[in-house]
C-alpha cells in the first residue's frame, strides 16, 4: 500500500456519489466515492492510500488517456520476482511502489533513473485518516 499526503481543494456531490479533489504539491488529485465522512472538508489535510497493485506505469507517455490521476515519477528501484514485479517510484517527497507484470517491465524496457508517468484511477484512491499538523 502506497500512501500520499494531500490537501483537500474541492468536494462536488451528486446525489449519494462524491467528487473528491485533493492538492499534491503542484498536481491535482481526484477520488471518486460514495461514501465521506463528515469531517472530510475543503482545506483538510488527508492521508490517501492506493493499493500497490492499482498503479499504472507508463514510459514515454504522450496522449490522452480516460485516467484522472497523472503523476510524473522517477524509478527508484526493480524488484523482479518470477512472475510480478516491484517498481520504487519517487513522486516529489513521496515514494510510491507500483506492483505489475515482470513481462510489462521488460516490454517497457524500465529502467532505474527512468521518469516515467504513473496513473491512479479515481475509484482505486481512498481517504484512509485525517492529518492534523
Amino acid at each position: 500500500m502506497s500512501n500520499i499526503i494531500a490537501t483537500i481543494s474541492d468536494i462536488k456531490n451528486c446525489d449519494s456519489l462524491h467528487i473528491v479533489e485533493f492538492i499534491f504539491h503542484s498536481q491535482t488529485l481526484s477520488m471518486m466515492s460514495l461514501e465521506l465522512n463528515e469531517n472530510i472538508k475543503i482545506g483538510t489535510k488527508v492521508k490517501l492510500a492506493i493499493k500497490s497493485s492499482h498503479i499504472s506505469l507508463a514510459k514515454n507517455f504522450n496522449g490522452d488517456v480516460s485516467f484522472e490521476n497523472k503523476l510524473p515519477t522517477k524509478v527508484i528501484s526493480i524488484e523482479n520476482g518470477e512472475l510480478l514485479s516491484s517498481v520504487t517510484l519517487s513522486v516529489f517527497d513521496t515514494t510510491l511502489e507500483a506492483i505489475t507484470t515482470r513481462k510489462s517491465i521488460e516490454n517497457m524496457d524500465l529502467k532505474v533513473e527512468d521518469n516515467i508517468t504513473a496513473f491512479i484511477q479515481m475509484s482505486e484512491l481512498s481517504i484512509v485518516e485525517i492529518v492534523n499538523d
